[in-house]
């Protein structure tokens, strides 16, 4: 029952990000926004452990959460056949530019805190 109460906090948590998201309209998604009210509010003992008995139950049955997207992939071998390559490339050339532009962006933020 315990981890019933924790799915129910966190979806309130993630409701009211998504409210504050909408009504302030703030630049992150409302999941974010939710995580980040929660976090001072996982100070208060009773509500962490029950957040805590959710987050082991999901923890423990994370590999159920991946059957859907297997299930999904499975279904369409066809197209990961014709497109796997060039899927797999973009997957590559934009992890790389993603990695290239932090990198770049702390430097600068770097060089701007010495200066």
């Amino acid at each position: 029952m315990q981890a019933l109460t924790g799915f129910t906090l966190l979806l309130i948590f993630q409701a009211l990000g998504e409210m504050l998201v909408r009504v302030f309209h703030l630049p992150l998604p409302g999941p974010v926004a939710g995580m980040v009210c929660l976090i001072p509010a996982l100070y208060w003992p009773r509500l962490r452990q029950t957040v805590e008995a959710a987050a082991n139950f999901l923890l423990n049955n994370l590999s159920l959460l991946f059957v859907p997207v297997g299930v999904g992939v499975m279904t369409h071998l066809d197209l990961l056949s014709e497109f796997g390559a060039r899927i797999g490339l973009i997957l590559v050339v934009s992890s790389v530019v993603g990695i290239a532009v932090t990198a770049w962006l702390l430097g600068h933020t770097k060089e701007d805190e010495h200066a």
